[in-house]
């Protein structure tokens, strides 16, 4: 048995999977299979896995079941005692299973370890922007305001720790849950809120952008609106379970999911969607104006921007600013 598995969820990522998966092999640290999810892709998907040569690279297919789904499929089919994710677009560092594993050996009681990532574009080219969240003392209400695990591609566990998410899901099948499948969006967050209250093991970081976290601009703001309904449906879901945490810090969460929201209908130039999640965030909670207000202002001035005169004059503006962040890194 492997020491450790990475689990990456495919659906359609013929474009960006074959990149994923050189990333995942080039690992400094070689105990570990590959487990590909395809999740009923209609795409060439399975052909570019198929190109891969290496013995650590197993294949599971199944019938599209969403994100949670993939996942869920992918800690089923393994037994290793660590278990990381990769979505199919994105790219680990090549130390990058090696730190978490060196982190999750040296803090006994962590049973999440994750990482910064840095923005690439669909290219793979650096974007100037990256995740730097907080990495220590981390609790239920910072995981449900600010989701500092950030992305699918962060975290390594131990798979011990993922009992505490372990349920029978309510569907013929009768299948093992750990993630909500009826959540085709906001699964991560409800995932990770869920095991803050539940599990006995801590959320931790460690230093450094170890993942590559590709932007795709195309259909960014697709259904910004179900999202968030979506995530409204998450929120209610936890009150179920912590009504306490949801009470006190629900209405930052919800602040803070609208700004999330904002920034991907600017980046897709969807000024329509950016005029509304501008008008439901103004409404709404002020947490996140005043624990973070250049990155706050930052957002609300470009969706305003955005907004009032439309992608044509804020496209080369926002071209510029990324230009001047890249030559100061």
């Amino acid at each position: 048995m492997p020491q450790a598995s990475v689990i990456v969820p495919a659906y359609n990522g013929q474009a960006t999977i074959l990149e994923t998966l050189k990333s995942l092999v080039a690992q400094t640290h070689q105990d570990f299979e590959i487990v590909v999810v395809d999740d009923g892709s209609t795409d060439e998907t399975l052909a570019v896995v198929e190109q891969v040569q290496c013995p650590r690279l197993r294949l599971v297919r199944q019938a599209n079941r969403g994100l949670a789904g993939a996942h869920n499929t992918g800690i089923a089919a393994t037994d290793s005692p660590i278990i990381g994710f990769c979505d199919a677009d994105d790219l680990w560092v090549p130390d990058k299973l090696e730190r978490h594993l060196a982190h999750l050996e040296a803090e006994s009681r962590v049973g999440i370890s994750f990482s910064g990532s840095a923005f690439i574009d669909m290219a793979g080219h650096p974007i100037g922007l990256a995740q730097r969240p907080r990495l220590r003392d981390i609790d239920a209400a910072h995981v449900l305001k600010r989701n500092p695990i950030g992305n699918g591609s962060a975290p390594v566990m131990r798979r011990e720790a993922l009992e505490s998410l372990r349920h029978r899901a309510p569907d013929p099948d009768d299948r093992d849950w750990w993630f909500d499948e009826e959540f085709r969006q906001s699964d991560d967050i409800e995932g990770w809120t869920r095991f803050a209250v539940l599990s006995e093991y801590r959320i931790e970081g460690i230093p450094g952008l170890l993942t590559r976290y590709r932007i795709n601009l195309h259909g960014l703001s697709a259904n910004t609106d179900v999202q968030y309904q979506t995530w409204e449906r998450m929120l209610s879901k936890l009150a179920t379970i912590a009504p306490d945490l949801v009470a006190r810090h629900g209405p930052a969460a919800r602040a803070y999911q609208l700004r999330y929201l904002l920034r991907r209908a600017v980046s897709a130039r969807d000024g329509e969607a950016a005029a509304a999640l501008l008008t439901r965030l103004v409404r709404g909670s002020t947490a996140p104006l005043w624990s973070e207000p250049v990155k706050t202002i930052g957002t609300l001035g470009a969706a305003a921007l955005l907004a009032t005169a439309g992608a044509r004059v804020y496209a080369p503006l926002e071209a510029l600013f990324l230009t001047a962040r890249r030559a100061r890194l």
